[in-house]
């Protein structure tokens, strides 16, 4: 369940706040940030409800006013996980959902929230997803964390914007955003127990980074002489050239022993698996 936190009451807010804050001087300052103007096209538009979107401030706001919902959820014995207005709430059968759904609706109306109806609902916890993880069953049905796939996807298309083959740059000019990149999703993503997965993406990423080598060469000669240079049997180096203009296919041809793993470390790259 999500609620929309674009429209929350500021007054609703600010009530919980003070509750627990007794600086004024502080209240008047959090009051000013929830009032501060959205600059959109130039033009700054006033804000009368709702927190700034990707604020510092507002997963906190969020844990002050969703706090009585999360004690009305360990008072019932349910089991759940909430980041900000994000809220998973697991029970046994489709009816306990339904009951549940109900109830956050209420709950939510009371703090004068609106449901998000399009990304809630009631489904099965092996179907659902949470800041980008989900679940899978291992063997002796055991349940284990793993990378959505929706964020899987989101991921790749990342690194094909990163290392897009006719932007001109070098391998190393690539690799540099690329390795911050992929650093930070490594470590965001360090809990999910499927090292098969972070393989395969491991041999997917040094695919396309040797393909855009490949491209940097562009000409079967200069192909050719580089794969030579750097320890590639002359047949296969032959072979390569000879599809100078087919990167990706070529890439995948035991380019590992001209352009070793070895390489991409030293440019940056981290190892997922």
């Amino acid at each position: 369940m999500v609620a929309s936190f674009d429209r929350v009451n500021h007054d609703m807010l600010m009530g919980r706040l003070a509750k627990r804050i007794v600086d004024r001087r502080v209240l008047r300052l959090i009051r000013r940030y929830l009032h501060a103007g959205v600059l959109a096209n130039g033009v700054v538009i006033e804000r009368h409800e709702g927190t700034p979107q990707g604020g510092p401030l507002s997963p906190l706001l969020a844990n002050v006013l969703l706090d009585e919902v999360d004690k009305e959820l360990e008072r019932r014995g349910h089991a759940f996980v909430r980041y900000a207005d994000d809220l998973n709430v697991y029970v046994r059968t489709q009816r306990s959902g339904e009951r549940v759904m109900t109830s956050l609706r209420k709950l939510f109306g009371k703090l004068k929230l609106r449901v998000n109806e399009t990304k809630s609902k009631v489904r099965r916890a092996m179907t659902s997803k949470f800041l980008g993880f989900s679940f899978w069953v291992a063997k002796g049905r055991t349940i284990r964390r793993r990378v959505a796939p929706q964020a899987i996807k989101r991921m790749k298309e990342r690194v094909r914007e990163l290392t897009r083959r006719s932007a001109g740059r070098s391998l190393a000019q690539v690799c540099k955003p690329l390795g911050k990149y992929l650093t930070g999703w490594k470590a965001y993503f360090r809990v999910a127990e499927t090292p098969s997965v972070f393989a395969d993406i491991d041999g997917w990423v040094r695919h396309r980074l040797r393909a855009v080598q490949l491209k940097h060469w562009k000409r079967g000669k200069v192909i050719h002489r580089e794969l030579i240079a750097r320890g590639m049997p002359p047949e296969v180096a032959r072979r390569v050239a000879a599809n100078s203009r087919r990167w990706w296919r070529n890439s995948a041809m035991a380019l590992n022993k001209a352009l070793p793993n070895s390489l991409f470390d030293k440019l940056g790259i981290p190892r997922l698996a």
